[in-house]
């Protein structure tokens, strides 16, 4: 039996949604700027390059710190991220999900053309800082 939806556990899910697609369309339009604005002030952005390891790669704390991480996207010559399927779970003004991505990265050098494709698993935090009908943002 699915549980019925109120108004605003639909409008929170579809802000998060959004803000998924829109960390998304930031990287494949190479704007930095615009992925750093979908964060919180104090994030903590732990990235795993190996999914084997219970340890980040390596762990970024504050806004600012994120400007590096997305404006390594201008190495390629184009990008392309495919989001799919999301979990997630609302807890008043804060949610967590789980979300997958298929990212393609295109290098060109000279005549040469390499694809390199990612599987990305997303486990986020969010949290609404301006009360109701506001975009969440990542934390």
């Amino acid at each position: 039996m699915v549980n019925a939806v109120t108004p605003q556990e639909a409008a929170d899910r579809l802000a998060i949604r959004n803000l998924i697609d829109a960390y998304a369309h930031c990287a494949d339009r190479q704007d930095a700027k615009g992925q750093m604005a979908l964060f919180t002030q104090d994030t903590a952005f732990h990235v795993f390059m190996d999914s084997r390891s219970a340890e980040p790669t390596y762990v970024l704390h504050g806004h600012d710190a994120l400007a590096p991480v997305f404006a390594d996207l201008n190495q390629y010559q184009a990008t392309t991220h495919f989001n799919g399927q999301s979990t997630v779970h609302l807890d008043g003004d804060r949610a967590s999900g789980e979300s997958y991505c298929i990212a393609h990265h295109l290098t060109v050098k000279g005549e040469n053309r390499t694809l390199m494709l990612a599987s990305i698993r997303y486990l986020d935090q969010f949290v609404k800082l301006d009360g109701p009908g506001s975009l969440p943002n990542a934390s």
